[in-house]
């Protein structure tokens, strides 16, 4: 049996927080704000995976409480990884769009998915990562915040 999710997650930029991407910290200026470390992929990656397996979203299994501020997010992937693997699933692939105007993330794309495919353990060649621009559009566009896309396969 072959299951599918699809996550989304979107965070404002901010001054003085660190830009994580994939677990890959992103040289920039300016760094997600978010109770956790705010890395929009790996939660849009979550999703996807929780969706696949029907568990829900990150938010019932890692609520805004004391115990995950300012978690990294590689940890909240693991968590999630053990809760699939409990429900017997593991991971086809992961398919992902990070939009983002700056900084350009061209540079770290193959980093990115070699940290992400090192934390699922699966196969780098199962880790796509894609980034996007909005040609100035939205807030994205306008650098007031990332988004990601994700869609997640589980075979079962």
């Amino acid at each position: 049996m072959i299951r599918f999710g699809i996550g989304y997650d979107v965070h404002k930029l901010a001054q003085g927080r660190k830009l994580i991407l994939g677990g890959v910290e992103i040289p920039h200026t300016l760094g997600l704000e978010a109770h956790s470390d705010g890395d929009v992929l790996i939660h849009a990656i979550m999703d996807a995976l929780l969706g696949a397996a029907t568990l829900g979203d990150i938010g019932q299994h890692f609520p805004m409480t004391a115990e995950f501020k300012d978690i990294s997010s590689v940890e909240l992937l693991k968590r999630v990884l053990a809760l699939i693997k409990a429900k017997g699933y593991s991971i086809g692939n992961v398919d992902s769009i990070v939009v983002a105007q700056k900084p350009k993330l061209a540079p770290h794309i193959l980093k990115i998915r070699e940290r992400l495919a090192e934390v699922m353990q699966i196969d780098v060649d199962a880790v796509s990562v894609k980034a996007k621009t909005e040609e100035g559009l939205g807030f994205t566009g306008t650098e007031q915040g990332i988004a990601a896309y994700a869609v997640a396969s589980l075979e079962k």
